[in-house]
């Protein structure tokens, strides 16, 4: 494998622990490390920038990160091959989370690396005199939307890095002293996020590159966190131990507000950014870089260099895009008969780099109520089917194999191209036959009269066995008439800030008191997604053009009261199997109520009794533990180390 690291950051931001590719529209250049002296350079500053982007692919698509976002909440569970990485986090009786084997430690060293970077490009961009204010907003954006990611894991964390409070450090450090939520928020994510909205272009200076629209977004995102932790509904606590009181003498309301504001002003002056016309052509990977993606880690299928990874196979580590593999199941084990006497059966749905494939992990599954309830409307809404991959197609010949046809289920003929396993979009009205029979799936799955395909019902899906994640499989262009290259980690861009979040962040902003303007109220804003899921241009699971306009039956239908519950309910509808989830449960303080239990049937094939299983989520997982190689980094006693760590970790 070609592994290809195109730079560290400034080495030892806060800890010697710490040393210290992007688009192929940024002109990269190879370096070991960036040395102090680089940034006081024109070309240094660009390169530093440069980096910026680059630092996205060591957290987006890292699967273990990923995992950490999704799995334990009421949309994913773990999967029958899950390791301990993927266990604990399901807080199911699977082992616990704690300082060594959190995976959140994949923020805590890219973000402050990055930040030191952001800091570097802050304070010497003046003295090279060449640098325009947008230049220097981008890395504000950067330090900015690190120092957002980083308290909202581990809540208050260090603004000093060694050499003063968001001063670029070049000394290792060994001691470090965590700043609270509210300073955090106020001294660095705030201010940076409001010049980077003032400075920002409308139009990124590269393709991707940070613009204002983006920069409201997560002002406006910022805001309305904070305005959650300052209320604190559900007495969660925080640490460092900080009274929930904002220094600048503003209450929770008024950052709702702001919030509401923000977020309406950039659905009001969008610049080249929109909606998509269909939520199909959001995830659609032909249809990559659209204009409802603010922000992406970077990806491509052309070069090496650029991809950050190789082209033909990954082990799965970052800069990978290799979130994708982890909710995807081995559907290359379903077995079909050239004969009909089934004394020989051949591999009908193969390993291919397609966005309904690609490579099995099976680290990660779907709940059952993930699929009955969230995806209740599978008729009218088509994020379900812009979502998951729902049938696997025979695909043998890409193979190299020359059979005409298979037998499958009931012993009938399927061609290639044709359903040979289908996950139903409900429960049948004819029983599912799932009994040991002559012509029985080897994976399980059942059988229904007079179909060719074997079938699973949405209650019978299991940890080894469920509808793949289509909208992060991988696509390339380089196939052929074959499989691809299926074992790469993905060549597609790993997707982080839409434009479609405004309506939602304004939504939930009113919900909690905002008042909104004429045109935007919580339904209005809603509506305004729920009308787009409505239209239909391809049914993806169907394989086939689908032509339909349901808009008018989904605002139809839309709850007449908007509450938190709904939004919920909706961003998981938009946004499932993308890594928001984790972050909305805590900013809401919901992450108890409604993830705490959930079904699943077991990881045996042919399992498909559902159970319920409890989770023991406490007060103290709102918060990520500190990691156990920051705190071996520092040359501090071992009671300042337990006080630097969160409560219920030490």
């Amino acid at each position: 494998m070609t592994r290809i690291h195109i730079k560290k950051y400034i080495g030892a931001a806060l800890i010697t622990l710490f040393l210290a590719s992007c688009s192929a529209i940024l002109e990269e250049q190879p370096r070991s490390i960036y040395d102090p002296s680089f940034f006081k350079t024109e070309k240094g500053v660009y390169g530093g920038l440069t980096s910026m982007y680059a630092h996205l692919r060591y957290i987006y698509g890292q699967a273990y990160y990923y995992n950490t976002c999704l799995t334990g909440t009421d949309e994913v569970t773990y999967g029958q091959s899950a390791d301990q990485n993927f266990l604990i986090m399901d807080l199911s009786g699977q082992g616990e989370i704690t300082s060594t084997d959190s995976r959140a430690d994949v923020v805590w060293q890219a973000a402050f690396s990055n930040i030191n970077t952001a800091s570097g490009i802050i304070e010497n961009a003046v003295e090279v005199g060449t640098i325009s204010d947008a230049l220097i907003a981008e890395a504000r954006f950067f330090r900015a939307f690190d120092y957002f990611l980083l308290v909202q894991t581990f809540g208050g964390v260090p603004l000093d890095l060694g050499a003063g409070e968001l001063a670029f450090n070049t000394n290792p450090v060994r001691v470090s002293v965590r700043n609270t939520v509210p300073e955090v928020y106020t001294r660095a994510i705030f201010p940076d996020l409001v010049t980077a909205v003032n400075d920002l272009p409308d139009v990124g200076r590269v393709t991707g590159g940070a613009t204002k629209t983006l920069a409201r977004l997560y002002l406006a995102k910022a805001y309305l966190t904070y305005a959650w932790w300052l209320e604190n509904p559900n007495n969660i606590p925080t640490y460092p131990a900080a009274d929930r009181v904002d220094p600048d003498g503003h209450n929770a309301q008024w950052y709702f507000q702001q919030a509401y504001d923000i977020a309406a002003t950039a659905i009001d002056h969008p610049g080249p950014f929109g909606l998509q016309a269909t939520y199909y052509d959001v995830n659609l990977g032909p249809n990559d870089r659209n204009n409802e993606i603010l922000l992406y880690a970077d990806h491509t299928e052309t070069s090496e260099f650029y991809n950050g990874s190789s082209l033909t196979y990954a082990n799965g580590e970052a800069p990978d895009n290799f979130a994708g593999w982890m909710m995807t199941w081995n559907y290359t084990d379903i077995r079909s008969a050239t004969d009909p006497s089934w004394t020989n059966v051949i591999s009908s749905v193969q390993r291919e780099a397609s966005q309904d494939l690609g490579r099995p992990w099976t680290r990660m599954s779907p709940t059952i109520g993930a699929i009955e309830n969230t995806f209740a409307d599978k008729t009218n809404d088509s994020r379900y089917d812009g979502t998951f991959t729902t049938v696997y197609r025979a695909n043998w010949p890409k193979g190299g194999l020359t059979n005409p046809f298979v037998y499958n289920a009931n012993n009938l003929q399927v061609y290639p191209g044709q359903p040979i396993l289908t996950f139903l979009d409900e429960e049948p009205g004819t029983s599912i036959d799932y009994s040991n029979s002559t012509y029985n799936s080897n994976i399980g799955a059942g059988v229904l009269p007079g179909r060719p395909d074997f079938v699973v019902s949405p209650r019978g899906i299991s940890r080894i066995v469920y509808p793949g994640l289509w909208k992060l499989g991988p696509y390339r262009t380089d196939n052929g008439t074959g499989l691809g290259q299926p074992n790469a980690a993905s060549t597609r861009p790993f997707n982080i800030a839409k434009f479609s979040e405004l309506y939602f962040i304004a939504a939930e902003a009113a919900v909690k008191g905002a008042a909104p303007q004429a045109g935007k109220s919580p339904r209005e804003l809603i509506n305004v997604i729920r009308a787009r899921a409505g239209k239909w241009r391809w049914h993806n699971n169907g394989n086939v053009a689908k032509v339909e306009d349901h808009s008018e039956t989904m605002v139809a239908t839309t709850s007449a009261t908007i509450d938190i519950n709904y939004i919920l309910a909706e961003r998981s509808r938009e946004y499932y199997g993308e890594g928001y989830r984790w972050y909305d449960l805590i900013r809401t303080q919901t992450w108890t109520s409604l993830a705490s239990t959930y079904e699943i049937c077991g990881s045996a094939k042919g399992d498909h009794t559902p159970v319920t299983v409890t989770r023991n989520i406490q007060p103290h997982h709102y918060l990520r533990p500190i990691p156990q190689g920051q705190l071996d980094g520092m040359e501090i006693s071992d009671a300042e180390k337990a006080a630097y760590q969160n409560p219920g970790y030490q």
